[in-house]
């Protein structure tokens, strides 16, 4: 979903910035919820207040709700068919490309520094290899961030003014 909810509200329809995007999906993944009903709630509050927030929040949970509800009633009939076990073997692999193309795309725009580059390799480390809650994770970076804010000034302005780039 990532991926089509960035290419929508960012190419398509122009009604954020890649970088608010990317900022939008970091708030909505620190949050309990699928990301794509929280990223979209926010991006329709932007757009149009509180009613942008419900429709789009509506938006994206019936058609899901819809398609699950038919899966369901079909699928515990199915699920040992070998065609059924073939098609899922196809899709896992499609679905992990398309979070790599996400993770890709966001760190681009996210990894503007040695300190960014730092914090998403031990962000890795502590979720892949030593099982840290990913809420850990985005709190510990958050905190980092706050600490750059603070301690290098200078530095943050930087960071903020022009995505780190040395100019």
């Amino acid at each position: 979903m990532i991926p089509l909810i960035e290419r929508e509200v960012v190419e398509n329809k122009k009604w954020v910035s890649s970088e608010e995007v990317i900022d939008v999906f970091a708030a909505a993944q620190s949050m309990p919820g699928a990301i794509a009903i929280n990223s979209s709630t926010f991006i329709g509050y932007k757009i149009y207040g509180k009613k942008g927030a419900i429709v789009a929040t509506i938006g994206v949970i019936l058609p899901s709700f819809f398609i699950i509800a038919l899966i369901a009633m079909f699928f515990s009939k199915v699920q040992d068919a070998p065609v059924v076990k073939a098609v899922f073997s196809g899709i896992r692999p499609a679905i992990a490309s398309l979070i790599s193309i996400a993770a890709i795309k966001v760190s681009k725009t996210s990894i503007v520094d040695k300190a960014g580059l730092i914090i998403a390799i031990l962000s890795v480390l502590l979720v892949a290899f030593f099982d840290v809650q990913a809420i850990f994770v985005i709190l510990g970076g958050a905190a980092v961030g706050l600490a750059i804010y603070y301690l290098f000034p200078e530095r943050a302005a930087n960071i903020l003014s022009n995505g780190g780039n040395e100019n």
